[in-house]
């Protein structure tokens, strides 16, 4: 058994006030909630010594998986990242203006617009990325040894496709 957190206290109150409810999801997500929120902190100080924020990074990286040349159209980003076009051009103007993007005209559509991750973005978001997966890699491996990992990561897949089935 491992030491009790704070969502074992408020379990522990609600089968006080209310011992009917079956309270196994609430642990469950609930965990997830604050261990999410634990880790996006913790990666956003990684990406923070690159001089950048999660949003930014989430426009560097979705390029960077494109692969090369490394390029998308502004809808194609906001579609990818669940976002307003008003709130995509205000990253886009934030990468750009450090030279981490580079936005053209589509050659293939006159009344369109590309987005190109340059050298310096991509050095960059290499760097980042690696930044940001050491801090998750040794939060999971100071808890759980490799097949605990890999257990839990099937878990949270099969529990995700069926609660949140992809797009």
């Amino acid at each position: 058994m491992t030491d009790k957190d704070a969502v074992d206290a408020i379990i522990d109150q609600w089968a006080a006030v209310r011992p009917d409810l079956d309270t196994t999801a609430m642990e469950v997500f609930g965990r997830v909630y604050r261990l999410a929120r634990a880790m996006s902190g913790r990666v956003e100080e990684a990406y923070a010594r690159f001089g950048i924020a999660r949003g930014e990074f989430d426009v560097l990286a979705t390029l960077r998986r494109a692969d090369a040349p490394f390029t998308l159209s502004p809808r194609q980003l906001s579609a990818t990242l669940m976002l307003t076009t008003g709130g995509m051009t205000g990253r886009l103007d934030k990468l750009e203006r450090r030279g981490l993007v580079r936005r053209s005209p589509d050659p293939h559509d006159r009344r369109g617009l590309q987005v190109t991750l340059t050298e310096e973005g991509l050095a960059l978001v290499d760097e980042a990325v690696g930044a940001g997966l050491a801090v998750q890699k040794r939060a999971l491996e100071s808890a759980l040894d490799a097949p605990q990992a890999e257990q839990l990561a099937a878990l949270l897949r099969q529990l995700l496709t069926t609660a949140a089935p992809a797009d």
